[in-house]
């Protein structure tokens, strides 16, 4: 290890991180929350990825924003739960 300069253990660790840091790895089966507005779809991931949590389907009525904002609510009620 001592061989190796600072901007290859960089790279190193990059290409590391790269390789195990795919969202797929990590996805469960999509879950519907049921909002005021209608069923948003949501995809979570394990319960540390709380931001990658995301909608996949929403009311039109909704902002993707606000879909969002759902499934992160869910996810980190999982999480807790």
């Amino acid at each position: 290890m001592k061989n190796l300069t600072k901007p290859a253990l960089m790279l190193l660790g990059a290409i590391t991180l790269a390789a195990c840091s795919s969202p797929e790895a990590f996805e469960t089966e999509p879950v519907q929350v049921q909002t005021s507005q209608g069923i948003v779809t949501c995809q979570l991931y394990t319960p540390g990825l709380l931001d990658w949590d995301r909608s996949i389907s929403r009311p039109n009525s909704m902002s993707v924003e606000a879909a969002d904002q759902v499934c992160k609510a869910e996810g980190a009620a999982r999480k807790d739960a």
